[in-house]
């Protein structure tokens, strides 16, 4: 058992080795003619300056925050923090790198059908499912050996807590940075492009086109990259943490027999997992039909044998590490907690799949609502968003109760650590064990996205752009597949976590109370489910303004640049200007809503330690299912559009078209920023809490005892009056 955070390491060492390896394999591939070359480099240019003024921008951040942590917490907690940080925007920055570089060569490979396309955008996609799988672990255990074990320093496990901290800021800015970004040109591109001007998706005249492929690169590669990454390391990290401040660990007792089978089996998990994810890559093998099931099936089929592996690897890591502890009853139990959290994460994907796929009725209908005009059909994506809903909680309440279950089938209770509560924390690993398989089919999407614009955009044979164009419609259901996943593991995590904080407080002198009769919980509550719909809003509203700023742009180029609508040859956009507009409004847009999550639960806890519950408690149950409406109805009506652009419903260009392109422009925000950054939103929020206990302890908060202290004068001014 000693050895298992040196096999895991180990583990990831590989993961990045195949990442290496399929970076190499899409580079040696043909990236086509000049004209698509060309249109490589300029989406490359426009993503890597967009990812150096963020990460500059976020810096500044990060260091702030360092500081803060050294102060407040420990020197090392610093250390760890800029750890998680540095390496969630490395793994973003090499993903993005990839997937611009596979576009092109997957345009090129689409012109010999779709099972050599798809082989290439899932590679590029892999070097980023491997990147960020392998770093997050190689990290959070490099943290854990040289701090837990080596140096055995001072609160180790808030030491090690800090690297979920560093990934989260990480992972919040470039969420809605990026989302911000993409949704910004996409939109304008969109509206004036498609609507105004009758021009087709990705047309060169369009001078958003150039900024709308960068965004998919930003924002739906770099940006979920580090949503995902900090989702991994959360899910490792949250029972970790909870059985050290259950039991109230330090490094030196970390070593024990009991402490160790339990601090170890996430990280087992992980390494598990990690194995079945690089066994699984190789069994993605392309298909020679355009129809997206059979697509979907050679593609999830990595995926699903990485899923089978990871199971049965769990149930002989379960027996290995408690079969011999007369503390566990049934090891079994915590086997069935992981695979129920694992099949759980599959089937929100399948949820997922049902409401945003052309292959199922809720699409279709949307689509034949646009017959009635742009109201009826965004009527129907927030009617289908929210029935999306009630089937994920329910799936997510199952959830939940088999990992409850099968904790305590294996104990009771250890210390004040409950068996049930440990079951649902490792259950979240359960959904995230194989996130290099669930990242790399994500990151497939945007590079299919981009292939598709680049063929349009070079002039190439429509029969390539059918070949890319199914492939995209794939993409955007494996990327909502991928958002149930984040989301559902975000769920997990967040509850793991807060009782996490729970054990803090109370180690730290405090108490917590989530009795709604408590007005201190009551109004926290209220607070908390709140903040998820003003973190919506203004992520919207700052795609809205971004987006009227490109919109406007795009039109000037129209009405200023002879000959530049009419397609005059010789007569070319100016797109930089475009990317720049986005890049500009995005990264200020983004400072707002991603520095509430980080200032809010301070305040609060600064207030009262009882206020902070219960606003944790409230924005995770409606952060949770905002996430799962917005990801979903973004997704049907995306899909509804490019069912219609297939030929149903009058096809391209009829009034139909004209009503989905507007339910898509609705659900853009929706979908690849406010929903996606909502699973991120409430892990940060608990995780900071959790990181600054130190300072959201009743006896700390000046204002809490201004309270007590002004509650009691009044109860003894009562009892003996003047």
């Amino acid at each position: 058992m000693d050895a298992i955070p040196y096999l895991a390491g180990a583990s990831a060492l590989l993961g990045l080795l195949l990442a290496g390896f399929f970076f190499k394999n899409v580079k040696a591939a043909d990236p086509g003619d000049d004209r698509m070359v060309f249109l490589m480099t300029e989406i490359q240019k426009g993503a890597r300056a967009f990812l150096k003024k963020e990460y500059s921008w976020v810096s500044v951040f990060v260091v702030a925050m360092a500081i803060l942590i050294a102060a407040l917490i420990a020197p090392a907690a610093a250390v760890t923090y800029v750890i998680g940080a540095t390496l969630s925007a490395l793994a973003g920055y090499v993903g993005m790198a990839a997937a611009t570089m596979a576009n092109a060569r997957t345009t090129q490979a689409a012109k010999e059908g779709p099972g050599k396309a798809l082989s290439v955008a899932f590679r590029g996609g892999a070097v980023m499912g491997f990147s960020v799988a392998g770093l997050a672990l190689l990290g959070l255990m490099g943290v854990y050996i040289v701090f837990v074990l080596v140096l055995q320093v001072d609160d180790a496990f808030e030491v090690v807590t800090a690297y979920g901290l560093g990934a989260s800021s990480i992972a919040l800015f470039s969420r809605v940075g990026g989302g911000i970004y993409t949704k910004a040109a996409d939109v304008g591109a969109d509206l004036v492009g498609k609507v105004e001007a009758g021009i087709p998706e990705d047309d060169p005249r369009n001078p958003a086109t150039i900024a709308d492929n960068v965004g998919d690169n930003v924002g739906d590669v770099a940006g979920m990259g580090a949503d995902l990454f900090e989702s991994y390391a959360g899910s490792i990290l949250a029972p970790i943490s909870l059985v050290a401040f259950a039991l109230g660990l330090g490094a030196e007792q970390a070593s024990a027999v009991t402490n160790i089978s339990l601090l170890s089996f996430p990280m087992a998990i992980a390494f598990a997992g990690m194995l079945a994810s690089i066994i699984g890559s190789f069994f993605v093998k392309g298909s020679t039909s355009t129809d997206t099931k059979a697509l979907s099936k050679a593609l999830h089929m990595g995926t699903n044998v990485a899923m089978g592996l990871a199971a049965l690897a769990t149930v002989g890591i379960a027996y290995w590490l408690f079969g011999d502890n007369d503390a566990f009853d049934n090891p079994l139990g915590l086997a069935i907690a992981v695979i129920g959290g694992l099949v759980i994460g599959w089937a929100l994907g399948k949820t997922a799949e049902f409401y945003t796929s052309d292959h199922y009725s809720p699409v279709r209908k949307i689509a034949s609502q646009t017959e009635t005009g742009p109201a009826t059909t965004i009527l129907g994506g927030i009617s289908t968003g929210m029935v999306s809903v009630a089937a994920s909680v329910v799936l997510l309440g199952i959830g939940v109760a088999v990992a409850y279950w099968g904790g305590e089938m294996a104990f009771d209770k250890i210390g004040a650590l409950e068996g049930g509560i440990y079951g649902i924390a490792v259950a979240a690993i359960g959904m995230l064990a194989t996130t290099g398989m669930v990242v790399s089919v994500d990151a497939y999407g945007p590079i299919a996205d981009n292939a598709g614009g680049i063929a349009q955009m070079a002039k190439l044979d429509p029969s390539v752009r059918e070949v890319t164009d199914a492939l995209d419609s794939l993409g955007n259901t494996t990327a909502a597949v991928a958002k149930g996943f984040a989301v559902g593991s975000a769920a997990l995590t967040a509850l793991a976590l807060f009782k996490s904080f729970e054990f803090a407080v109370i180690a730290a002198g405090g108490s917590l109370s989530l009795n709604v009769g408590e007005v201190d919980v009551f109004i926290g509550l209220f607070l908390g489910a709140m903040l998820p719909f003003l973190f919506a809003a203004l992520t919207i509203d700052a795609v809205g303004r971004a987006a009227q700023k490109m919109i406007e742009e795009v039109r000037r180029q129209f009405r200023e640049i002879p000959g530049l609508r009419e397609g005059v040859e010789g007569v070319h956009p100016d797109s930089a200007r475009c990317v720049a507009i986005s890049t500009t409004a995005s990264l200020k847009e983004m400072i707002i809503p991603g520095s509430l999550a980080v200032v809010i639960p301070l305040v609060l806890g600064f207030i009262s330690v009882d206020v902070l519950g219960g606003f944790l408690a409230g924005a995770l149950v409606t952060g949770f299912c905002l996430a799962i409406f917005m990801a979903n109805a973004g997704g049907a009506w995306d899909n509804a559009k490019k069912y219609i652009e297939a030929g149903h419903h009058g096809g391209k260009g009829s009034d139909c078209h004209k009503a989905a392109v507007v339910g898509d422009t609705v659900g853009d925000p929706f979908k690849d920023t406010s929903g996606p950054a909502m699973n991120i939103l409430i892990k940060v929020m608990t995780i900071v809490s959790l990181a600054c206990r130190c300072l959201l302890t009743f006896d700390l908060a000046p204002i809490s005892r201004l309270r007590s202290a002004a509650t009691a004068s009044f109860k003894v001014s009562r009892r003996f009056p003047n």
